[in-house]
């Protein structure tokens, strides 16, 4: 196998970035190329230490790390960290010799762009929040394209593609799928299915939710929830939430099987990042959105108002679980509204259903 790579792909730190990569990656082999002419460069202590030897991608992993908005002493770090990342990148480039570099965002993404703009290396950055990171918008400075999700993003030579979806979501028909992704869950026949998704690390306002609605709903037994509850808050949860007789409910702090949750869910309760937003309307899932308010730039609030606008969800003020609980119930009562908002997110999602993205890499990579 040579050492030589026809992309790499750049960025990291969270599963909002490493996903999208692994999206990337699927969607090149899917246009022809296969999985080792591809390659990856993240963060050491990010979520891609687990999340990316399954794909098969290669990768270096740097130690590089954030700037914190507010002083932190592990801001004086970030310089001599980044300094050596880059030396690093440079000698991991001299071999692999890229015809282009993919930016995913995130301040793992940076290393790879500033040594292909040394080495005149074409760079594409993928922006998927309405609002582009900091790591982006610094990219797209030197970027041969932008590959953008919303047609209002501003970023320079900007092209709509849609955000960059991994293959199990893209596959998604949940009419289709249903009955077997519930299984795989373990729902129990005709129960409502709510899914309650915090991130990988929670979040407090949606885990309060949860315990609004599963005492409220106690003996309900047409009822079922399934709670990814994330790795924060969850020792308490598990304190204060047992499965009462009536309700089905299932915690669990990550499920991996992503696609069954949305093939699954008669309503999903989520966040504002942009995966979750991208894969609510490419699956035309029912949803409620909770924005997180301390996001940088108040992006979530961003992404969620593109489907929340146009009917496509149920947009919910952070910081409120009873005004989440509350929607939860109004929307559990009325499978009319839950229809017309899966229906409306499907109609916005189609954006996201095509190959443009990876034909916007090898138009770039192969000028």
């Amino acid at each position: 196998m040579t050492d030589r790579a026809f992309a790499v792909i750049a960025g990291g730190g969270t599963a909002g970035h490493v996903l999208p990569a692994i999206a990337l990656a699927e969607a090149l082999v899917d246009h022809g190329h296969t999985i080792d002419e591809l390659y990856y460069f993240g963060a050491q202590r990010g979520v891609e230490a687990r999340l990316i030897p399954p794909t098969g991608l290669r990768s270096t992993l740097l130690a590089v790390s954030g700037v914190q908005r507010r002083w932190a002493w592990s801001n004086v770090a970030f310089v001599p960290r980044l300094i050596r990342a880059i030396i690093a990148t440079e000698r991991r480039f001299a071999a692999l010799r890229p015809r282009v570099v993919i930016s995913v965002g995130g301040y793992a993404s940076l290393p790879a762009v500033i040594v292909a703009r040394r080495r005149r290396i074409p760079v594409i950055v993928v922006s998927y929040d309405r609002t582009p990171g900091r790591a982006s918008r610094l990219a797209a400075r030197w970027a041969a394209a932008c590959a953008v999700s919303f047609d209002d993003t501003m970023l320079p030579r900007a092209r709509l593609t849609g955000a960059p979806l991994r293959r199990a979501i893209l596959g998604v028909d949940r009419r289709r799928d249903r009955d077997a992704a519930r299984k795989r869950l373990g729902i129990p026949e005709g129960r409502t299915l709510v899914v309650v998704v915090g991130g990988s690390l929670g979040s407090a306002v949606l885990n309060r939710a949860v315990e609004h609605v599963v005492a409220r709903h106690r003996t309900d037994r047409t009822l079922a929830i399934v709670h990814v509850a994330g790795g924060r808050d969850s020792v308490d949860l598990a304190e204060q939430i047992s499965a009462p007789d009536g309700i089905w409910y299932r915690r669990e702090v990550f499920i991996d099987a992503v696609a069954d949750l949305y093939a699954a869910a008669d309503l999903l309760v989520g966040r504002g990042g942009a995966s979750t937003v991208h894969e609510v309307a490419a699956t035309g899932t029912p949803a409620i959105l909770v924005p997180w308010s301390a996001a940088a730039e108040d992006h979530q609030r961003a992404n969620v108002r593109w489907l929340s606008d146009r009917g496509g969800a149920l947009l919910i003020d952070d910081g409120d679980p009873a005004a989440v609980s509350a929607a939860v119930d109004e929307l559990l009562g009325d499978v009319g509204r839950r229809s017309a908002l899966g229906q409306s997110a499907w109609e916005i999602g189609s954006v996201n259903r095509s190959a443009e993205m990876a034909v916007l890499i090898d138009t770039v990579a192969l000028a």
